[in-house]
């Protein structure tokens, strides 16, 4: 297992990468201090499974960081840390396609399990931040409309092993489980989650899971091998 942890500041970043050390006897951390570094980690390590990102970068503003990670490896799940993280950053990490929010004052067991999660294929949001006088965050994050998206099954051009892949995704399960699951090598896991979400028009596996839903879409039609994906 492989994490890559970006934030500036050598102390915050020793003790997260440190941290999350313990959540495998074969984790690598690997780390960057920096936008440039950390996109230059995940060009040469293709087989990162997570990537913790602090919001505040030197060079960077606000989300571009986030933006350019995702732009870069749409398939690799990007979990923000950070210490603002009141509803409308929250939301807005979210819709730029993170997987999850971790306060940087959070208990190392909510640093962890939160990690699992993600892990898992999985979106950990702050209790804080969930619940708040305007509704829940959770209800505004499945609101996210996918983005001149297919309008039909008809028009989602799968092929039937990435449709699998998709009903795999809708399960909850992580790329080593739907590795292990289809028999497929890990780096082409990661290529036909990438088409997936290309092909969805989304940029986050939760996304996907909701676009597919509208589309009137289930993991067991996808693992028969719909007549409808190509």
């Amino acid at each position: 297992m492989k994490i890559l942890v970006v934030d500036d500041h050598p102390l915050v970043r020793d003790a997260i990468a440190s941290l999350l050390a313990q959540l495998d006897s074969t984790m690598t951390v690997l780390q960057a201090s920096e936008c440039a570094s950390a996109l230059a980690l995940v060009r040469a390590h293709s087989d990162i499974d997570l990537v913790v990102l602090d919001l505040h970068l030197p060079g960077t503003r606000g989300f571009d960081a986030l933006d350019l990670l995702r732009l870069e490896q749409p398939a690799m799940p990007v979990v923000i840390l950070s210490m603002a993280h009141d509803r409308a950053t929250v939301l807005r990490a979210i819709k730029h396609g993170a997987m999850g929010f971790i306060p940087k004052l959070a208990a190392k067991d909510v640093i962890l399990n939160a990690a699992r999660l993600v892990l898992s294929g999985g979106v950990y949001l702050p209790p804080e931040a969930i619940a708040d006088g305007d509704g829940r965050l959770a209800e505004s994050i499945d609101r996210i409309p996918p983005q001149q998206g297919p309008r039909s099954q008809s028009e989602l051009a799968l092929t039937r092993r990435q449709g699998q892949v998709l009903a795999l995704v809708m399960e909850g399960k992580s790329n080593k489980e739907i590795c292990r699951v289809l028999g497929l090598a890990e780096r082409t896991v990661k290529v036909h989650v990438t088409a997936v979400l290309n092909a969805l028009a989304v940029s986050t596996r939760t996304q996907a899971v909701i676009a597919a839903s509208r589309l009137g879409l289930t993991a067991e039609q996808l693992l028969a091998g719909d007549e409808l994906i190509s």
